[in-house]
């Protein structure tokens, strides 16, 4: 499985970066709670990310993203971010979620967590509106330190789906490499 994310918060290795062609299914009994695979997709690559809520989803995808571009165990817990977030509804939210974690780590401060708390997951809003605070924890990217991944260039809405049922939840983005 080319799955990184687990319960321990370790990553993935650029041994196991290659892509599944499938989704690992929810029953499948080596799936653990919380976690993230890369799936192939063409010219890109898809993330897919679950765990009991959709915040750990989302938190999960964030980890993807990063584990993707760098190995997360190379990162060490120096310093912390905050990025806050928000969208008129559950895809715009997560869209805004990871353009501002890419956007933190592609400029100043170019900041790479190992880990993403959400903090705050706001759905209060009548009209679907979205508020997300979050926080990593790592340090600044260095080349000296860090082993350069794929480059994530952006974030997409193509085939972006964000499933909740109660107990679970999982989130597949395709992100442009």
């Amino acid at each position: 499985m080319a799955s990184g994310g687990q319960d321990l918060e370790t990553s993935a290795s650029a041994a196991d970066l290659s892509a599944n062609l499938e989704p690992t299914l929810r029953d499948d009994p080596d799936r653990p709670s919380v976690g993230y695979e890369y799936l192939d997709h063409t010219a890109d690559v898809q993330l897919h990310a679950w765990g009991p809520s959709v915040k750990e989803a989302f938190e999960q995808c964030a980890k993807a993203m990063f584990g993707y571009m760098t190995e997360l165990d190379t990162v060490e817990e120096c310093a912390t971010h905050q990025v806050a977030a928000k969208g008129h509804d559950m895809q715009s939210a997560l869209y805004s979620f990871l353009d501002e974690w890419l956007f933190n780590f592609c400029a100043e401060p170019f900041f790479v967590p190992f880990k993403v708390e959400i903090n705050d997951f706001d759905r209060s809003d009548d009209e679907g509106a979205v508020k997300i605070s979050s926080i990593g924890i790592g340090e600044t990217f260095s080349l000296e330190k860090h082993p350069q991944g794929t480059e994530v260039k952006a974030i997409t809405y193509s085939a972006m789906q964000i499933n909740e049922e109660d107990g679970f939840a999982e989130v597949f983005v395709i992100v442009d490499i």
